[in-house]
């Protein structure tokens, strides 16, 4: 059926409720967005379902979690996994509950047990459940830092991470062979807890998920011997991480911990940001302003699921705070945790750091350092989870850190998905070591750049929104394809890798070889000097993504080649809108 029929499907099947049928005969007379609602499904990207809340194919609605989890239910059938249950989790977002609702009562509906939260968690805590409770699969209910009027649907596998191939192609097949969604099985939820197949779940998960974050920490000591000295802020932006941050940092011994009062409660709406961003500015405007007040060291700020955290840290000499980004704050951390390793002769001789490809080459330079293997994933923490699970059944590799430049890591293999929880953890243990040293984090950054080099990484995002824009976002990568630039602004281009084609082409001898990963549609450019610039969709957003790094020889040297490339970049994307 085109856009126009199933339309008027919605509209006349006694399937879907009188309040969806009002909302779309309140567009009749809008032919685009009946356009936009009905002329797609909406797709799993890297972090699986994720659209804007309402009526239609192409949008967060109960009808389309259903499907979702009425094709999800079908492939665990298949794989003969229903014996095994789902665990489901869901954040402080709108219809977040209900969706989760409506997922573990297709599930039943269908003879698989569901384990769902009570409330809103956090998805790392997700993850380790799934694994926890020997799931066979699990669902996450959140559009992470989307803006509010966005929602989604992680799917997870039973290793604990978002699903990867051959399962997430699997589970789509069977989501969009399912045409007719009045044909979705439901139940009630009595007649769920009736058949055993409906089990709210919550503090002993909670206390085992916090029992392995801090089970993650490298050095009590010092955070004994600073306790009382470190002052920490931190806002959880209305999201899942205000209860088991504050938690885990009280248990450890953390005493002067200050959490933003007007962004401290779970809100849907995230009335005092945009977008509950923790890579954006404003996102820390109260955090900064509390942070002052009390002469905080560091300020730490979660998403609405806990996966990514955002940090300032204050420079002593200025008095200021400066902020860290993903590739920052990750490569601090990971030498952090290295380091503590290594002193206590804990890093094994197959030691390994994971990072997706693009992630800055800082973190490759702490990995040598420290005598551990580079592993370059895809774009997509799962891809960081799968090689996890591949270490595990090939018995080589012992995964010690992992992260990507989108703000998010994860330090032990207790879940498969990157945890800011453990995050703001590590990252107030290494101010407190640091401050042993009379040293702050960004002291601790800056001896980094000495010693590794001035790495500066940064992203250019152009936003294409609709049809028009989707087929924008695929003509820019096929343009670059099929015309690999010899050079990039002022940069020579020495090796092209096409990860859709699988090739690396060494430009100076026309020499090809595989990358070894997957299939994805991304380009990636090694350029002279050690910089470089990748090009992907997202898998999240309408949006083409230009990611790029330099090395320099001091911070104003990186800070300029950084900007001069980043305007190359810009007038090489101008050149193809």
């Amino acid at each position: 059926m085109d856009y126009k029929a199933i339309y008027k499907e919605w509209l006349s099947n006694p399937y879907f409720d009188e309040a969806t049928k009002e909302e779309l005969r309140a567009i009749a007379d809008n032919e685009n967005e009946i356009k936009e609602r009905f002329y797609k499904d909406l797709e799993f990207g890297t972090a699986g379902l994720r659209g804007v809340i309402g009526a239609g194919i192409n949008r967060m609605n109960i009808y389309v979690v259903r499907r979702a989890t009425q094709g999800l239910a079908n492939y665990i059938i298949k794989q003969d996994g229903q014996g095994k249950g789902v665990a489901i989790a869901y954040d402080s977002r709108r219809m977040s509950p209900e969706f989760a609702e409506e997922a573990a009562l297709t599930l039943a509906a269908n003879g698989i047990k569901a384990y769902k939260f009570e409330s809103l968690r956090p998805t790392p805590e997700l993850s380790f459940a799934v694994r926890e409770l020997g799931c066979v699969a699990g669902i996450n209910i959140t559009a992470s830092h989307n803006p509010p009027e966005y929602n989604g649907y992680k799917v997870y596998w039973e290793d604990g991470a978002q699903f990867t191939p051959p399962h997430d192609k699997g589970v789509t097949e069977e989501v969009l062979a399912i045409t007719d969604l009045s044909s979705v099985k439901t139940i009630t939820r009595e007649e769920a807890e009736a058949a055993g197949k409906y089990e709210i779940i919550g503090q002993a998960i909670d206390d085992k998920f916090i029992g392995h974050v801090m089970a993650q920490v490298v050095n009590q000591d010092a955070i004994y011997s600073m306790q009382k000295d470190i002052r920490i802020v931190y806002t959880p932006l209305h999201g899942t991480g205000n209860l088991p941050a504050r938690r885990a940092l009280k248990e450890l011994g953390f005493e002067n911990v200050y959490v933003v009062k007007e962004q401290e409660l779970p809100d849907g709406e995230f009335p005092t940001v945009s977008y509950p961003n923790p890579e954006a500015a404003e996102a820390f405007a109260l955090g900064l302003k509390l942070a002052k007040e009390v002469n905080a060291d560091l300020v730490l700020a979660t998403d609405p699921d806990a996966d990514r955290l955002g940090v300032y840290v204050k420079d002593t000499k200025s008095g200021e705070y400066i902020p860290l980004t993903g590739n920052m704050s990750g490569s601090l951390l990971c030498d952090y945790v290295l380091s503590q390793k290594q002193a206590a002769d804990k890093i094994p001789a197959d030691g390994q750091v994971v990072k997706s490809i693009v992630t800055t080459n800082l973190v490759d330079a702490v990995a040598a350092n420290y005598g551990c293997e580079l592993v370059e994933v895809l774009t997509g923490f799962k891809f960081i989870g799968q090689q996890i699970l591949k270490n595990e059944h090939t018995g080589h590799g012992t995964y010690l850190f992992g992260l990507e430049e989108s703000y998010g890591c994860l330090i032990g293999t207790y879940a498969r998905d990157k945890d800011a929880i453990s995050a703001t953890v590590a990252l107030c243990e290494a101010a407190a070591y640091y401050k042993t040293k009379n040293m702050t984090l960004w002291d601790a950054m800056l001896a980094m750049y000495e010693k590794y080099g001035y790495y500066k990484d940064a992203v250019k995002s152009i936003e294409l929104k609709g049809i028009e824009g989707l087929a924008k976002i695929q003509e820019i990568l096929e343009t670059l394809r099929n015309n690999t630039p010899e050079t990039i602004g002022s940069y020579k281009v020495i090796s092209a890798r096409d990860y859709k084609l699988d090739t690396i082409k060494d430009m100076a001898t026309g020499e090809v070889k595989p990358t070894g990963l997957p299939a994805s549609n991304v380009l990636y450019y090694d350029l002279n000097d050690g910089a470089w610039l990748c090009v992907r969709p997202s898998g999240t957003e309408p949006k083409v993504k230009f990611y790029y790094g330099i090395k320099g020889t001091s911070l104003e040297d990186a800070d300029a080649k950084s900007a001069a490339l980043g305007e190359e970049v810009l007038a090489m994307i101008n050149k193809m809108l």
